[in-house]
């Protein structure tokens, strides 16, 4: 519902908070669950209502061309953030439920999830994702079957008019883990070599690309080629990735080399989605980078800023190193 881990860490404290306090007025052991997500979609509620809405480049703004040079950040409060996959494997659950599991947490879903209103967003969610019934749902939000329904009914279809026709856990299936494991491991070796051609020749025709917190991005191959050549991939910078999962979808750690600490250091965390012809259609990298305060729109120099302090922090909660010595 947040878009935000850090977000719903904290909503997870408040909501542990109350519980606490409310716990001598539940009377039922059965009713804990129900009573635990009224909580908690509660607290949702009243953040989603605090905060501005979270997305991603796409949703704020058209396509820039190639040769436009990527701009001013925005304040990193305007974005969504990653979900690191590990989050997703505990307990033991079918495989069947680990897939749907995924599929709520796909980057195209959150973001699409995150033009809902509040009541509908909560709706959404208790329906469709954590599976209660109509009358749970309504009862939970202290309004009408009738009212919670208009409202799933509503927000299914702003969703679905966002969604690509195949949800990205679905394609992946499709292609199999082999040509997936394939494509990025060919995609970190162009990037290595900061090789364009190679680049190019993964990428799909309408492929977009984007850097929160970079409010620029790029649609269209020829597009995002270019851009890659005039900065990323131009050999000025030294690149590693390691790969992860972020989403339920490849995602790639990369680094870029320091020469102050002789070392590749954090930048950014790609999170990939792949087309039915094993192509990249899309990246979003979250750059963990702070931008320069005095020439924000210089991004020649964003690799050489420090860590972000509080985005500095995504690659330890991924479970990567926080440098990679040459």
């Amino acid at each position: 519902m947040l878009g935000s881990v850090h977000d719903a860490d904290d909503a997870v404290q408040e909501t542990l908070i109350r519980a606490w306090r409310g716990a001598s007025g539940l009377r039922a052991e059965a009713a804990a669950r129900s009573w635990l997500y009224r909580i908690a979609t509660n607290v949702c509620l009243t953040e989603i209502e605090r905060r501005r809405r979270r997305g991603l480049p796409h949703d704020f703004g058209p396509a820039s061309a190639g040769s436009i040079q990527p701009g001013t950040p925005l304040t990193e409060s305007t974005w969504l953030e990653p979900y690191p996959d590990s989050a997703l494997d505990g307990g033991t659950i079918s495989p069947e439920a680990r897939y749907e599991q995924r599929e709520s947490v796909e980057l195209a879903f959150v973001a699409a999830v995150q033009l809902l209103g509040a009541n509908q967003r909560a709706v959404l969610m208790l329906r469709d994702v954590l599976g209660f019934s109509a009358q749970e749902t309504a009862e939970l939000l202290d309004t009408s079957v009738a009212s919670a329904n208009s409202a799933l009914q509503r927000a299914r279809a702003t969703v679905a008019e966002k969604l690509p026709a195949r949800s990205q856990q679905a394609t992946l299936r499709a292609l199999g883990e082999k040509t997936v494991q394939t494509l990025i491991d060919r995609w970190v070796d162009a990037w290595e070599r900061n090789d364009v051609s190679a680049f190019a020749a993964l990428l799909a025709q309408d492929a977009t690309f984007a850097m929160p917190p970079l409010a620029t991005w790029y649609r269209g191959h020829d597009d995002v080629v270019e851009w890659a050549r005039r900065y990323s991939l131009n050999g000025m910078w030294r690149w590693r990735a390691l790969i992860s999962r972020a989403n339920g979808q490849p995602a790639l750690a990369f680094y870029c080399w320091d020469d102050t600490d002789a070392a590749y250091l954090p930048f950014a965390m790609n999170v990939l989605t792949l087309d039915d012809q094993g192509l990249v259609a899309d990246v979003t990298a979250f750059i963990v980078r702070t931008p320069d305060a005095e020439d924000p729109e210089d991004y020649r120099r964003f690799p050489d800023q420090p860590l972000h302090e509080r985005l500095g922090a995504m690659y330890a909660r991924f479970g990567l190193p926080g440098r990679l010595d040459d």
